[in-house]
This record gives C-alpha cells, structure tokens and sequence, in this order.
C-alpha cells in the first residue's frame, strides 16, 4: 500500500484523509462528541476496511468461480470491552444467488481470508514518529 496522509485543522475533529491516488475521505466524530458527524468515525473507518475488504474477497472468489451471485451484503458491528481489552467484529454477510451449503461454507472460509482479516487477527505494531 503506497502511504496515505491525512490532516486535522481548527474545525472539531474534521479530518482529511488522502490516498496516494488522490482519493478523499472526511472522518469526523458524532455531534454527542463534540464533532458535526461530516463522515465517517474512527471506528467506522475500520469496520469499514473490514466490511469492504470481506465483499471485495467474496466477489473475486464468486466470479472465478463463476457461481451465480447478484449480490453480497455485510453488516459489521464493533465492540469494544475495555475492561478485557478486547474488541469483537462481527461480520453478518447476506448472499442473493443461486448457492448450495456447500458453496456456503466455502464462502465462510473465503470471507475469513481477506487481508483486512488476516491483519486484525494477527499480531499489530505501530510504530511513530513525531516530526
């Protein structure tokens, strides 16, 4: 991935986010923090990333299979427990298609290799620095 920039300004907590190839991104906070709620939160970000990546995983396998799926939708919730310092994705995936149970399972399997699945279940290091 080429990197990405983002940038916050004096407007409560507005943030630009900018891909290499010049796409962009608002992120903001909900109004019952003190944000406008002009995009996307944080959080939403990331199950966002999750959500997208699963779809576009389930799509390719589907296609390259050529099995008869008009439709693929996800609906993913966060959770955080910060007593166990733990957080739960959960994915719920709707398919619109002609597919068996076998085909099912194999796409559960499938949904499970995307690579925004494999980074959150893996070991995670950031490392920063402050220019």
């Amino acid at each position: 991935m080429e990197t990405l920039s983002a940038k916050i300004d004096t407007r409560l907590y507005r943030t630009e986010i900018t891909s290499a190839s010049g796409n962009i991104v608002i992120a903001d906070e909900p109004q019952e923090v003190g944000g406008k709620n002009l995009g996307f939160s944080p959080s939403e970000l990331l199950a966002s990333a999750l959500a997208s990546c699963t779809l576009i995983t389930l799509r390719m396998y589907i296609n390259r299979k050529q099995w008869n799926v008009s439709e693929i939708d996800i609906k993913v919730d966060l959770e955080k427990d910060s007593e166990q310092n733990v957080s739960l994705f959960t994915r719920k995936i709707e398919i619109t298609g002609e597919i068996d149970e076998s085909q099912r399972q194999k796409l559960h399997i499938i949904a499970d290799k995307c690579p925004i699945h494999k980074t959150l279940t893996n070991t995670i290091k950031i490392q920063t620095t402050i220019i």
